[in-house]
């Protein structure tokens, strides 16, 4: 039986406002919400809106067989509760039929994983929570940043509790492999790793419209042909695309929406099912592992991780964010935590990319500044106001040891605390259990007023111990009776 596994990726950066050298210490607001807002609304109404109903109609009409995923980020959704809380309402039935999966993601769609473990994890935590209060469910399986990954990264997403990450199928690391099938990482050999069909992904995702292309026009009968002819033991093709490839980098009017509601119908006519991540890694096992000794992701051609980390602008500014990364940890400053969080969006660092040709036409169509050096000045005068701000907290004169011990001393501390309080409960409870036992014991009101009562007829009171005893009369004759007259 072979399957397919869709995911759609929902993401939206804070983006931030021009910000110039003589606001560093003046203004704390980084963020261009004018932008922000016209952005994500536009896009929700030609994309998202139309792109989930689509999705719900497809899930309702053919009662469940249809299935897919869905990875949307912290920050996205931050946006959508203020700007579309409608969208979030319709991504709630699609939860609500049980047939759409949500991924685990970096809370702010960060490259945490590349720096901090720490901070990859605590996002990671984050972002789950917030998926299972919205939407009622929890994660199974983890989505990295850009399906970034490597074998460094595979037994911390381990530890975190996920049996499953999803990655880019590179052909420079498969080689003559094929990304049809589940892998196990080599780092972690009970993990398990869903592979991206970058080809038949970006079919739909980049050429579905291009007329040049020698497969246009693009069918949903055709594609499923496509599918049906790969090899009969490749068993699982995962179909991962941004969720703005249907009405947004494809418009409505190329077709888009209706050749993916059309997909189901075909792929039955085939016998291929639909599957979610985590039900492809529950039903398949690993056909061997998977050695990735170097970060790879879904972007670019070299699926590498230069879209962020290629430049010396970019290594400068990633190097600068995370030095502090211990210091904004320590702090109680939810605002400040909250801006470090939105800082370390990749997008951020994308905007500095330097590449030529098709990476750098990219890379430029996404980014709101006229040039990288224009992005980096930008970003950078946000970020040292930011460090400024931490500094205030934990100066910069405190050396790494010092900080070190102090991070040490206060989880200690945390530690002791709350062993306390564990301590506390206990003994709580111990005495309210006594006092019920005590209370079951105890005679009733009226046995203790009629216990005393009778207590009192049947014995004397005690003479006093000090009294002097009362001396005996000695008894006299008796009285004789007079005699008769």
């Amino acid at each position: 039986m072979k399957a397919i596994c869709f995911n759609f990726e929902i993401h939206q950066p804070m983006r931030l406002k021009r910000y110039t050298f003589f606001d560093i210490g003046n203004d704390h607001y980084y963020y261009d919400d004018f932008l922000n807002d016209d952005i994500i609304t536009r896009i929700a109404e030609r994309s998202y809106m139309p792109a989930a109903r689509t999705l719900l109609k497809m899930i309702e009409e053919y009662k469940g067989k249809f299935r897919c995923s869905i990875s949307i980020t912290g920050t996205a959704i931050e946006q959508f509760e203020q700007y579309v809380p409608e969208f979030i309402e319709l991504l709630k039935k699609l939860a609500d039929t049980g047939k759409c999966e949500f991924v685990a993601m970096p809370y702010a769609n960060s490259l945490a994983s590349l720096k901090d473990p720490e901070e990859f994890a605590n996002q990671v935590r984050v972002h789950a929570e917030k998926i299972n209060a919205l939407f009622g469910v929890q994660p199974k399986v983890l989505r990295n940043t850009e399906l970034i990954y490597s074998d460094e990264i595979a037994p911390q997403v381990l530890a975190m509790g996920y049996k499953g990450i999803m990655t880019e199928g590179a052909k420079h690391i498969l080689g003559w492999k094929s990304p049809n099938y589940v892998y196990s990482a080599a780092s972690a050999p009970k993990l398990k790793l869903l592979l991206r069909n970058s080809k038949l992904s970006e079919d739909i995702a980049a050429r579905f419209s291009d007329t040049n292309w020698a497969a246009f026009p693009l069918t949903a009968d055709k594609y499923m042909d496509w599918i049906a002819a790969t090899p009969p033991e490749e068993q699982i093709i995962n179909l991962w695309m941004n969720i703005e490839t249907f009405g947004g980098l494809q418009p409505a009017e190329t077709g888009i929406f209706q050749f993916l509601e059309a997909l189901p119908r075909f792929a039955a006519e085939r016998g291929i099912e639909f599957w979610t991540p985590a039900e492809a890694i529950s039903k398949l096992k690993p056909i061997g592992e998977l050695v990735v000794m170097h970060p790879i992701s879904a972007i670019d051609e070299a699926r590498d991780t230069s879209a962020w980390l290629g430049n010396k602008l970019q290594n400068e500014a990633f190097d600068k964010l995370y030095s502090v990364a211990e210091r904004v940890r320590l702090c109680d400053d939810r605002r400040l935590k909250q801006d470090y969080w939105y800082l370390q969006g990749a997008d951020n660092l994308y905007y500095m990319s330097t590449k030529h040709f098709a990476d750098g036409a990219a890379h430029s169509m996404f980014s709101p500044y006229e040039t990288p050096f224009q992005a980096f000045t930008n970003y950078m005068n946000v970020l040292s106001d930011f460090i400024v701000r931490v500094e205030e907290q934990y100066p910069s004169s405190i050396e790494n040891e010092e900080l070190n011990s102090l991070v040490k001393t206060i989880r200690n501390q945390s530690r002791e605390i709350e062993t306390l309080h564990k301590e506390m409960d206990t003994l709580r409870k111990n005495a309210e259990q006594y006092n019920i036992e005590h209370a079951l014991r105890e005679p009733k009101p009226e046995e203790k007023a009629e216990k005393p009562a009778k207590k009192a007829k049947a014995e004397k009171p005690a003479e006093a111990p000090d009294a002097e005893p009362k001396p005996r009369k000695k008894p006299g004759p008796k009285p004789k009776k007079p005699a008769e007259e």
